[in-house]
Parts: structure tokens; C-alpha cells; sequence
């Protein structure tokens, strides 16, 4: 990838793949420093919780040029590699979260027509609730204990956690209320679950849409 990319795929491929308690990595300025300020400025308006397909906001040139990047051919190669998947035809699903509600971060699995989860975080200056570890994603152990984590991820700006999806692959956040803005790309079985998904993710912002915010007038 050329060295104007917003993306360090050079780091990427450098770096270890962790195998317990399932496939993951973690790496800190996956966006690069030098292109974080613009994309965090470009990124979505968004005032709910919940997540939203790309397609159903506004976004600023930075933050789109950075979204076409990960879903290249360069990036998808870099993947397949790294977890030792095909990903060739398989298509992927790019969606947003702007604000995190205090039922958000349950512990859970990803669904099982999700191959691999790509998370990437747009916070700068993330502080909040740092000696708590509120809002910081945890790769998890099992599946009933928040504390049983084999490592927490800040999600500060330009961090990305990526894992092989399957019935194993705990994970979750202790409560937060806020904002705490993340892309999360997937790559899944079929384009059939990509409508599935768009469907669902636009009926869910409708309903957002016509009932009110707690505590609004």
C-alpha cells in the first residue's frame, strides 16, 4: 500500500497473531498518526446509540477515502493472509457507532455468517474512565465473566482489534455512557447476508428515529 495510506498495512503484516483464547491482534495506530486528525474530523454525525451502515450517513472526504481503503483488494489480501482465510468473493459490511448506552457491551459472540470482525476506533484524547476500564473492549475467556479477559483494548483513535468470528470468540466492554465512535468492517458468507444485515440495520435506525431520546422533551 503506498505510503500517503491512512492504513499501516506494514505493521499489520508485522505484527504476531495472537492464538488464545481465540485468533486475534490488536494494533495501536493501524491508522496512521499523520491521517488520524483528518478522519476523526470526517467522521459520521452521530447523536444514538446503536450501529448504522455507512450507507445511511454523511461522512467527510478523509474518513471515505480511509473506508475505501479497507475494503481494497490490498487489504483484504492482508487479512487472508494473517488468519489463514480465503476471503476471495466473500463479501464485507462496514458500519458506525458514534454513542455508547449503558446496555451497550454485553458480553457476546458475533454472529455466525461473520468470517472475521474488524473493529477500528476513532476517539481522540481517549480518557474516559481509564482506571475502570469503562468502554475498553476485552477479549474474554468465557462467556460469564467481564474480569476474565485475556487483554483490553482503549478505544482511542486509530486502534483496531481484529478476530476470526466463531463460538468461542467472546467479547464486551464494562458499561459506558458517551461517546465512543468505532468502524466495524466484516467480512461474511454471502451477499445475502449483507442485505439481510442493511435491512435490519435500517429498519433499527427508523424506529431510532421516531422515539424519543430518554430524557428529551
Amino acid at each position: 500500500m503506498a505510503r500517503n495510506s491512512a492504513l499501516d498495512l506494514d505493521r499489520f503484516r508485522a505484527a504476531p497473531l495472537a492464538r488464545a483464547p481465540y485468533d486475534h491482534l490488536v494494533l495501536a495506530d493501524f491508522i496512521r498518526p499523520e491521517a488520524q486528525a483528518a478522519i476523526a474530523a470526517d467522521f459520521p454525525m452521530i447523536d444514538r446509540g446503536g450501529s448504522f451502515p455507512l450507507s445511511s450517513l454523511a461522512c467527510g472526504p478523509a474518513f471515505r477515502a480511509a473506508i475505501d481503503e479497507l475494503n481494497g483488494a490490498e487489504v483484504q489480501a492482508a487479512f487472508a493472509e494473517k488468519f489463514a482465510i480465503d476471503l476471495a468473493g466473500r463479501p464485507t459490511m462496514v458500519t458506525a457507532r458514534g454513542m455508547a448506552r449503558a446496555r451497550d457491551g454485553e458480553i457476546h459472540v458475533d454472529s455466525r455468517t461473520k468470517l472475521l470482525t474488524v473493529l477500528i476506533y476513532m476517539n481522540p484524547d481517549w480518557h474516559a474512565e481509564a482506571d475502570s476500564g469503562a468502554g475498553h473492549l476485552r477479549v474474554l475467556r468465557s462467556a460469564g465473566d467481564i474480569e476474565d479477559f485475556a487483554v483490553e483494548i482503549p478505544p482511542a483513535m486509530g486502534t483496531m482489534l481484529a478476530f476470526r468470528c466463531g463460538p468461542q470468540a467472546w467479547h464486551g466492554h464494562k458499561p459506558f455512557e458517551g461517546r465512543r465512535r468505532s468502524i466495524q468492517l466484516n467480512w461474511v458468507r454471502d451477499a445475502g447476508v449483507v442485505r439481510r444485515e442493511q435491512w435490519r440495520h435500517r429498519l433499527s435506525a427508523f424506529a431510532k428515529r421516531l422515539l424519543p431520546q430518554p430524557g428529551a422533551d
